[in-house]
């Protein structure tokens, strides 16, 4: 198959969402959609009343109908929950999933894809973190079922993926190790899941997509070439430039005097190595121009990533003040990333829209109670008895200490999966207060303003995809 020379990034919880997708791929590109959260967002769209159905029709769609129909009619609010009403809660992923999350996961990303996909010809893929492992088979699984051509996955060493790819494929069941802190020498613990029992017999057969690694250096795109447990078929390699998580500085932690961290000529990755690999790669992070892109095809590469070009277009998911905001600071020259090294629980750097209400803001942050209800970022850890438990350094400083945390892991830690779910307007409620957003973008968003006609301050994926494909300056 041909692949595509520009793949739209999988950004967010639900920033990249399959409106977003679709309008790509429709133009010939990648499409992707976020897979992180899924299961929340579904439920949250169900919760405000689904106004046009597509969330209720993609749910008549799913292959194992008494799923669909139980989703809708536990969590679908006709006309939408009062405002000051919170969301329903949801179960915290675990180590066991239990059947009705591992259902509702698998139907999520079901859905998810599925609309993607609906009434167009063009490639789709889906964007997985590596660090939320908690949910990642059935995550893959749902997405499969929707015929997903392509996964993306970063944040760790996805060596596992291409296996559970090969097997869920083939109808059989898969495992995932889990990283478990303090976990003893030869001591694994593993998720599972077996899509013949979500059939109750016998499951299908499906196609495998292709699986593309995301990367910062040529050292672990060769690892993953060499050891991973199936086929790799090709890389995202990713700058420091590029939003949301990115890979750590090589070395100890250095801070510049702005307190964001240091990188250097160690961690540019080697090009050249990577394409003696033999694969197809793509750039990332800092490469929304045609000038990029024409450089990428020159050195070797398929093409380029593009991230925060599109987050911020028409069809993404970002709250409509968001990108309206985003967009007047790129044209007025005070739009602002910071690349804060404490802010995600995972401890990776993660880069942080200045924007004023949300988390970026000091204020807003000492302001807000430190709550982890949602979970996806929970660290597993091998308790004394053995047993695994979970801890975040972004719930309450007391909660993570008394599981073993040190205090000072939790110092400027903030909540991902709340503050992300509210930049795409599903903040829960508390005590009618809304949780307060937290927006991720590249370097790139000071410069959105060259992809808006004169007489507009609004833009649309096709934009984005026309501006890539045009002249050369």
């Amino acid at each position: 198959m041909a692949h595509p020379s520009i793949i739209q990034g999988g950004m967010g919880v639900a920033v990249s969402n399959w409106r977003l997708a679709r309008a790509v791929s429709q133009t010939g590109e990648m499409g992707v959609v976020s897979g992180t959260l899924l299961g929340v967002v579904l439920l949250r769209r169900l919760a405000q009343g689904d106004p046009e159905g597509h969330m209720r029709r993609a749910l008549g769609a799913f292959p194992i109908p008494e799923v669909g129909k139980r989703i809708i009619d536990t969590y679908y609010i006709p006309g939408g929950k009062a405002a000051a009403a919170p969301y329903r809660g949801v179960q915290m992923p675990n180590l066991e999933l239990g059947s009705a999350l591992t259902k509702l996961t698998v139907a999520a990303n079901f859905v998810e894809v599925y609309l993607a996909k609906e009434g167009h010809s063009g490639k789709v893929g889906i964007n997985l973190l590596e660090k939320v492992q908690l949910v990642t088979l059935a995550s893959l699984y749902g997405a499969m079922l929707a015929d997903v051509d392509y996964v993306l996955m970063g944040a760790g060493i996805p060596r596992s993926i291409p296996g559970a790819l090969d097997l869920f494929s083939e109808g059989k069941a898969a495992s995932l190790k889990i990283d478990v802190e303090g976990a003893l020498p030869g001591e694994e613990f593993l998720s599972s899941l077996d899509p013949a029992s979500l059939f109750g017999g016998v499951a299908p057969t499906l196609k495998r997509p292709h699986f593309i690694a995301i990367v910062s250096s040529a050292t672990l795109a060769l690892t993953l070439a060499k050891k991973s447990n199936g086929r790799v078929d090709g890389f995202v390699v990713e700058g420091d430039i590029a939003g949301g998580h990115n890979a750590p500085p090589r070395g100890p932690m250095q801070l510049d005097a702005a307190g964001e961290p240091i990188y250097g000529p160690r961690d540019v990755p080697d090009l050249g190595k990577i394409k003696e690999i033999g694969l197809p790669f793509w750039l990332a992070g800092g490469k929304a121009r045609p000038e990029r892109l024409a450089e990428a095809l020159a050195l070797g590469a398929q093409g380029i990533q593009v991230g925060t070009a599109f987050a911020f277009c028409e069809e993404s998911g970002i709250e409509e003040e968001f990108k309206r905001e985003a967009i007047r600071a790129s044209m007025e020259g005070t739009a602002r990333v910071f690349t804060d090294p404490n802010a995600s629980p995972t401890g990776f750097p993660f880069k942080v829209a200045r924007v004023a209400g949300t988390l970026s803001e000091s204020a807003c942050y000492e302001e807000r109670e430190r709550v982890c209800d949602l979970g996806y970022l929970r660290q597993p850890y091998r308790r004394d008895d053995g047993s695994v438990g979970f801890r975040c350094s972004g719930e309450p400083v007391e909660d993570f200490v008394r599981k073993g945390g040190a205090p000072e892991d939790t110092v400027g830690r903030m909540c991902l999966c709340n503050g992300l779910a509210a930049t795409v307007g599903y903040a829960q409620v508390r005590d009618g207060v809304l949780e307060p957003a937290l927006i991720t973008a590249g370097n790139e968003v000071s410069d959105l303003s060259r992809l808006l006609d004169p007489a507009s301050d609004r833009y649309g994926a096709a934009d984005v995809v026309r501006y890539l494909r045009g002249p050369v300056s």
